[in-house]
């Protein structure tokens, strides 16, 4: 994890709380010092000099993320030291779409856009009914919606919701159940029920704002 700022350490955390190793890289020695008794190993480096990251051993990971979005020639030459140094897969932080094409350009795996993809997501969340949403690719999502009244006391085989509304509901949580549940041709919704469904973007806006 190079750079410590905001979504590195928020990704570092979240990786380190589920068990993997992990190193943490930022130039700055305050930062250094505030993460080094939360994550796993914490070192200060200039991620900009490619010999810096070969000493700290960072060709021999699987993974990488470059976690730095405000010095743009920072973010470019690490990604660039990253993918010299052929690790398998670079996660690589952008903050506007032409930042994003030069890290694919030099080598990055994947770029993500975080402050995008949460306007995104939250701009889907503001019309209809969906609670959470997720785009997996460019026109399809996954969100997450309460049951319709019109739903209930029926088994998804009677509402064939794929072929009404081009939806598919993949999996459903009963109210009072503690996890969701594969949905089935012979489940049936009832009223408090949590649906997971998915589709392309435009059909998922269209049944949860008919909820």
């Amino acid at each position: 994890m190079i750079g410590l700022g905001r979504f590195g350490t928020s990704v570092a955390r979240t990786l380190t709380e589920q068990g993997w190793e992990v190193l943490a890289v930022d130039q700055s020695g305050e930062l250094v010092q505030k993460w080094s008794d939360v994550l796993t190993h914490v070192v200060q480096a200039d991620s900009t000099d490619v010999d810096a990251l070969r000493q700290i051993g960072a060709g021999d990971f699987e993974r990488a993320v470059v976690a730095i979005g405000s010095h743009l020639e920072a973010s470019i030459l690490t990604t660039a030291n990253l993918a010299d140094l052929e690790v398998p897969s670079v996660w690589a932080k952008a903050m506007t779409k032409q930042h994003a094409r030069i890290l694919e350009r030099i080598g990055a795996h994947h770029v993500v856009l975080p402050e995008r993809d949460m306007g995104a997501r939250i701009g889907r969340l503001l019309v209809g009914s969906l609670t959470d949403y997720y785009e997996l690719e460019s026109g399809f999502g996954i969100g997450r919606m309460g049951a319709p009244d019109r739903l209930c006391g029926k088994t998804l085989a009677e509402l064939s919701l794929r072929g009404r509304y081009g939806v598919t509901v993949v999996a459903v949580k009963h109210q009072g159940g503690g996890t969701f549940e594969d949905a089935r041709p012979e489940t049936r919704i009832e009223r408090g029920d949590q649906l997971v469904i998915s589709g392309s973007t435009e059909r998922l806006q269209q049944f949860s704002g008919r909820a």
